[in-house]
């Protein structure tokens, strides 16, 4: 497998833009880079135990640690240029109850079918690399999360999706 090689000082996000992250997102993005980087030894042990066998070219056994040893420093990497550009979201108290980043949303559809009405949904307005919508954290860029940035309690929004338009009206902001 080969991967994409870095000129030096080039990075993955070499436009400079900052990474939004929650403090919970930087912290667990910290404890895996210190995890990644106490395994890197033995890593690099076993690549070189696996050398040891002799011919390189046929060592499917070392070909497999030199890989692991590879996306081993490549998250390194990874990490590492997303903490450099990393901006910790914090809700601004002097503009409550508006929608931010980092702010949590309740939500109701204001669907045209009658099982859809009033269906509550909660969102949190996270950046995109902690985006999980099944667990409620929506990007900021994404569709419905542009939308909701700048609204207020009782606001209604509207969004464009491949069915048509979806109304919600935005219940509580936190």
């Amino acid at each position: 497998m080969q991967l994409h090689k870095l000129k030096p000082n080039e990075s993955r996000d070499s436009d400079g833009k900052p990474v939004y992250l929650t403090p919970e997102g930087i912290e667990k993005l910290q404890n895996e880079l210190a995890r990644l980087k106490a395994r890197v030894p033995d890593a690099a042990g076993e690549t070189a135990r696996t050398a040891a066998y002799g011919d390189r070219s046929d060592n499917a056994e070392y070909k497999q640690a030199k890989g692991a040893l590879r996306r081993m420093h490549y998250r390194i990497f990874e990490i590492e240029t997303q903490l450099k550009h990393a901006v910790a979201i914090k809700v601004d108290p002097s503009s409550a109850g508006i929608i931010q980043l980092g702010s949590t949303v309740v939500l109701a559809s204001e669907g045209a079918a009658p099982s859809e009405a009033h269906r509550q949904k909660k969102f949190q307005i996270v950046g995109p690399d902690e985006t999980d919508p099944a667990r409620g954290r929506i990007s900021y860029l994404s569709p419905l999360g542009s939308v909701l940035l700048k609204h207020k309690k009782g606001d209604l929004v509207e969004i464009k999706t491949a069915t048509g338009t979806q109304s919600y009206r935005v219940i509580e902001v936190r």
